[in-house]
This record gives structure tokens, C-alpha cells and sequence, in this order.
């Protein structure tokens, strides 16, 4: 399990790791964009508003929250319906997940001019999933995303994390992840 082995190897070293920390994990020099092709993985196109807000707002230079990301896929399809009895199963929603962390991603490389080795840290990710009245996983619906961090972006990507369940979400998106980063200056 991904998520428990990252565990094992941030947690002794704590989630500020300095340069020595990073050298010692092997995590110097990244690159994390070949990491991602390594990965098999595609970005979809950088998140845009569906509304009136901005897609991501920087609070210093080192600090940046990006808005909600829905589950568009690089075809720029997107999943759609409801987890639970009748509707998305787990491994669906998950799927769903997934695509919101590398929206999130594609949208976070835009901001940053397409250098992700400037994420420093995924501080927090907030995860929304519309769901059926007897769904009660929606924590584990959001290890798609988590997980999709951490392969990417090795200890960078362990984050604090919320996750709750709705009845609905904007244009029928089965799940809504936002994140907040610290970015490692210019």
C-alpha cells in the first residue's frame, strides 16, 4: 500500500524536510515531470473556472491555494454520477479522485511555469464526494488523489487531509479536491 509505505518513510523525518533530509531520501533532484511520464501518467489540460473565481490564488510567493478540481480526464471528458448503492463503486470513485490530483497537478505546473520540482510541500488537500445516503467511505475515495500525490511527487506529495460526503456536486462530479502547496521560491 503506497499510502502506508510514504508514511513510513516521512514520518520519522517529519514533513519539513531540509536538504539533507531530501538528499538522504534521494529526493535532491527530482524532475518530477519525467517522474510522471516514468509514472505512465498524462496530465489533463490546467484547470479552468466554471464559474466566477479564479482557478488559483497565490497568498505569498510561497504559498498558493488552488480552487476545487473536478475529475477531467486529458480527453476532456469528464466522470460524472454519485458514489454508493446504485451508483459510482469505490474503485470508480477513486478512479474519479485520481484525475482531480492530476488536474490539481496540471494546474499547479501552469502556475509554477511548468517546473513542478518547485512544489515543495502538498500541505492539504480538501476532498468533496457526492454520495449516496449509506456511502461511508468517502476517506478512502480520496487515498485516488493521495496516492496520485505521492507517486508523482514522492515525500512532497504526504499531505494533511479532510474528506467529506455530499448529496451533490457542480456539473454531477462524483468528487471536488482542493490543495493548498507551498512552493519553493524563484
Amino acid at each position: 500500500n503506497l499510502s502506508t509505505s510514504m508514511r513510513a518513510l516521512v514520518r520519522p523525518v517529519g514533513l519539513a524536510l531540509g536538504p539533507i533530509h531530501r538528499t538522504l531520501l534521494g529526493l535532491a533532484s527530482v524532475h518530477t515531470e519525467a517522474r510522471i511520464k516514468e509514472l505512465g501518467l498524462t496530465l489533463p489540460a490546467p484547470g479552468t473556472p466554471k464559474a466566477n473565481y479564479t482557478i488559483a490564488c497565490w497568498e505569498s510567493p510561497t504559498r498558493l491555494y488552488v480552487s476545487g478540481h473536478l475529475p477531467i480526464k486529458p480527453d476532456g471528458s469528464m466522470v460524472t454520477g454519485v458514489v454508493g448503492t446504485g451508483g459510482l463503486s469505490l474503485t470508480s470513485a477513486q478512479e474519479a479522485a485520481k484525475w482531480c490530483g492530476l488536474g490539481l497537478l496540471a494546474t499547479i505546473q501552469d502556475q509554477l511555469g511548468g517546473d513542478l520540482d518547485r512544489v515543495e510541500q502538498v500541505v492539504k488537500l480538501f476532498g468533496i464526494v457526492a454520495s449516496k445516503n449509506d456511502f461511508k467511505e468517502q476517506h478512502l475515495v480520496m487515498n485516488g488523489c493521495s496516492d496520485v500525490m505521492m507517486q508523482v511527487l514522492g515525500a512532497r506529495g504526504y499531505h494533511a487531509r479532510s474528506a467529506i460526503g455530499t448529496n451533490t456536486l457542480p456539473l454531477d462530479s462524483p468528487v471536488e479536491v482542493e490543495a493548498i502547496i507551498t512552493v519553493k521560491p524563484k
